[in-house]
């Protein structure tokens, strides 16, 4: 591969030709769950590692390993695996790292599922955790302990978009000897690459952008040729967390057209944004690219665009926010993120729900609260209907 080849010709080319056979361009699906072999030898070095190639489904698959090699070159990392879901790869990544008796830091505003691994679940493997202000590197520093085998953030943070500074998060861990795992779920690698910061390791829900058609639940993790190895072997494979052959195939496909798709989402979010900031009823907007976000400059020199997720405070609270999201026509109301329709939700009654009223008033998730994915329809449409559902949602309060 050609080494000054650009994100947008990696994402189509890395890791994938015409087949060899049939001169196919597109990425056979290979959904074999055994692999025959020439002999017993050829057999036991495949599983010993000695040999590369898969023996067993549960293991990996080729179509499902040419998207691994394709992801780990876009983040810049040894290797990478595919998982079925988001929260596979980002409960593997911790379990790689945690067992019994150990602690792990974990940033203060944190997507709801992965709170409910850190303080439900992880738990049951005696591992410990605590949950601290990462844009606060002074409070990072004391609450690692002795028994501290990891540190894990999302930047930005999932639903405030807060910006953490990884470059300086990942020296301190390092000066502690711990791994840093970062969620990059929210930029991608196109607008963020965490390795190239400093991180160990980077996991992503693929259901998000990087498929980014809303028709497959995947997630991967990205990190040193060992801990994907350990992860594979050990984890992912034991427990049966196997990415398919056909969800890799689709995700194959969304990767080509990542980068137009970003860019369109960001330039769709930088204006949704905007318009929302200058709206009476709207209390405050979180988006990196405003120059008022706590930290832009940061956000500025860290990441290559500002994503297309907003959120954003509305006035009259719960009742106020219900009565918006209830109004609008075009935005669905959706758990989800990053697909091409634009999707809206409430964390505070749906995808933190599970975290507890004042645990979610510490990380700053009110009921008023309303995350927003921006999709790649046309911004004055998105900003239409946000308007007539903002001016809907002020009558029937008395806010407007």
């Amino acid at each position: 591969m050609n080494p000054n080849w650009r994100f947008d010709t990696i994402a189509v080319h890395a890791a994938q030709h015409p087949d060899e056979k049939t001169g196919a361009i597109s990425q056979p699906i290979v959904p074999a769950v055994a692999y025959a072999f020439a002999d017993a030898e050829s057999a036991a070095a495949t599983v010993a590692g000695e040999r590369a190639g898969t023996y067993y489904g549960r293991y990996g698959n080729p179509t499902t390993r040419t998207l691994e090699h394709k992801v780990a070159r876009l983040e810049g990392g040894e290797d990478c695996i595919g998982l079925s879901s988001g929260m596979a790869a980002i409960s593997s990544a911790l379990l790689a790292f945690l067992q019994q008796g150990d602690h792990v830091l974990v940033t203060r505003d944190v997507y709801g599922g992965t709170y409910n691994f850190i303080t439900l679940l992880a738990p049951r493997f005696g591992i410990h955790s605590d949950f601290v202000d990462c844009t606060d590197l002074e409070q990072v520093r004391a609450g690692i302990r002795p028994n501290t085998k990891a540190l894990y953030v999302e930047t930005p943070s999932n639903p405030r978009l807060t910006v953490l500074d990884l470059r300086r998060l990942s020296e301190l861990a390092k000066d502690h000897g711990i791994p840093l795992i970062v969620d990059n779920t929210f930029m991608t690698p196109y607008l963020q690459c965490p390795l190239e910061l400093g991180a160990d390791v980077v996991v992503h829900s693929a259901t998000k952008y990087l498929n980014g058609h809303g028709d497959v639940v995947a997630g991967f993790v990205v990190g040193s040729a060992s801990t994907i190895e350990f992860i594979r072997k050990r984890i992912a494979g034991d427990l049966g967390q196997n990415l398919n052959a056909w969800e890799a195939f689709l995700i194959l496909r969304g990767l080509k057209t990542m980068g137009l798709r970003v860019r369109a989402h960001c330039d769709n979010a930088q204006q949704v944004a905007s318009y929302l900031a200058g709206h009476p009823l709207v209390e405050a907007v979180y988006y990196p690219g405003l120059p008022d976000h706590p930290q832009h400059g940061l956000a500025m020199r860290q990441m290559r665009g500002m994503g297309g997720m907003v959120s954003f405070e509305i006035k009259g609270g719960l009742k106020a926010g219900q009565a918006f999201i209830n109004k609008l026509q075009l935005a669905m109301i959706s758990f989800s993120l990053g697909d091409p329709e634009t999707l809206v939700q409430h964390p505070a009654t749906m995808t933190h729900f599970s975290i507890p009223a004042e645990e979610r008033l510490k990380f700053g998730i009110t009921d008023g609260l309303i995350r927003l994915s921006v999709g790649l329809e046309d911004p004055a449409d998105i900003i239409a209907d946000l308007e007539q559902a903002l001016c809907a949602a002020g009558s029937l309060t008395g806010e407007g």
